[in-house]
């Protein structure tokens, strides 16, 4: 099996041992949220599950229930902030299709909301980008999140097709989303590199941006 199709198999439930009482439930829902705290104030897996027993007030015994090991809670954490990702940009494309009639209009929008998002999400998304370097089911997560985002600005963008000069506007919609992203992944640190473009004022960076991508797909 391929580590995409890999991806496919991945659940929180193919990660832990699915609870099944509501007191169980929250119980996981605690060891879950108290090990993203501690990812996200150290920016690194540098926790031990007595960490998330204590602040979590959760038995290290029911942690062993649901995880075979701290990897195990990990990559849980990791699927549930991929899934987050989603539903965020879900929501994004939802409110950016209702209030934008033209291209012109729903270019810099896009920029300004999925920068919006991504920030909000990039304590987790660069730790899952690190960690994939050397976990494949991560890895095999992280492919299928980024493909997933591509189909959706891809479909989005689509729905302008008209508007888009030259012969090809699917290109030129991967292509900006492609544009997008990377510039600000590079501004967030996002993946195995600490650089960031820190000096640059982030809100200067976004309308640039957008009104690029504007005029590339006037220009195509």
């Amino acid at each position: 099996m391929s580590a995409l199709a890999d991806a496919v198999e991945l659940s929180l439930e193919s990660m832990g041992r699915a609870p099944l009482q509501g007191r169980s439930k929250a119980s996981l829902e605690r060891m879950l949220a108290t090990a993203r705290t501690l990812m996200v104030e150290r920016g690194n897996e540098d926790f031990t599950l007595q960490e998330v027993s204590s602040r979590g007030k959760v038995s290290i015994g029911s942690i062993y229930l649901r995880f075979e090991n701290k990897d195990s809670l990990v990559r849980a954490v990791l699927y549930r902030a991929t899934q987050t990702l989603a539903q965020e940009e879900d929501t994004m494309q939802a409110a950016l299709a209702a209030s934008c009639a033209t291209l012109k209009e729903f270019v810099p929008h896009y920029v300004e909301a999925y920068s919006e998002v991504l920030r909000r999400n990039a304590p987790l998304l660069r730790l899952t980008m690190m960690r994939a370097e050397h976990d494949p089911p991560i890895s095999a997560l992280g492919k299928r999140a980024a493909l997933l985002a591509e189909s959706k600005a891809l479909a989005a963008f689509m729905r302008y097709r008209d508007e888009i000069a030259g012969p090809d506007p699917e290109m030129c919609a991967k292509a900006a989303h492609h544009i997008i992203f990377a510039t600000l992944a590079r501004q967030l640190s996002l993946g195995s590199s600490s650089e960031s473009v820190t000096n640059y004022d982030w809100n200067v960076l976004k309308r640039e941006l957008g009104r690029m991508c504007t005029a590339y797909f006037a220009a195509v």
